[in-house]
């Protein structure tokens, strides 16, 4: 892969393939270490070390703030994050084909919220990309990265979030935020 890097960004750039051609063309490149790879090459920051340690490192401060939010914020926030439960057999596979950019976690029959999953995967244009993940953690970890790798867009209602991610969780281009992300920040670093 580290061969076929210029071919492969040159491809991504120029010709913005579907997910679903670039995934037959490159399969390899939709690997936790691969994504992980693709992502230092690109930004020369180790993704997932970087990532979690400093997730660990505002953890306090995102969940004082997190629990703050009421109103139409903290029900906006709520109906992201809600789970959707459906019959993993049908409406899962029905979900996962109209989802354009997303998570899903794949619970057994009766599981409770704290059991583990059966499965978690990446979901981008309507193709299962990654999965057997294992947490959602991960799960976020790897959009992100491929979200570098493919040279995508954040979608609109999620660009806030991606921006926290990016900006101020990973450093990457954090001298520009929008004044949501700056709030954010200073109550962070408080």
């Amino acid at each position: 892969m580290d061969k076929t890097f210029a071919l492969r960004r040159q491809e991504v750039v120029g010709e913005a393939p579907m997910i679903a051609d670039f995934k037959t063309r490159w399969p390899a490149l939709f690997h936790v270490r691969e994504v992980s790879a693709e992502f230092k090459r690109i930004t020369t920051i180790h993704l997932q070390s970087t990532f979690f340690s400093r997730v660990d490192a505002h953890s306090a401060n995102l969940m004082k703030a997190y629990a703050k939010k009421g109103g139409v914020q903290g029900r906006k926030i709520k109906t992201i994050m809600a789970p959707m439960t459906q019959d993993v057999d049908e409406g899962a596979q029905t979900a996962i084909a109209e989802t354009v950019f997303g998570i899903f976690v794949i619970r057994a029959e009766g599981a409770e919220p704290g059991d583990n999953p059966v499965d978690v995967g990446i979901v981008l244009e309507g193709v299962e990309v990654m999965s057997n993940l294992g947490n959602v953690s991960l799960a976020v970890v790897m959009l992100l990265g491929l979200v570098y790798a493919l040279n995508l867009s954040y979608p609109q209602e999620l660009r806030y979030t991606f921006e926290v991610l990016q900006k101020i969780i990973l450093e990457l281009d954090g001298h520009k935020l929008s004044n949501k992300a700056q709030v954010l920040k200073t109550l962070l670093s408080r």
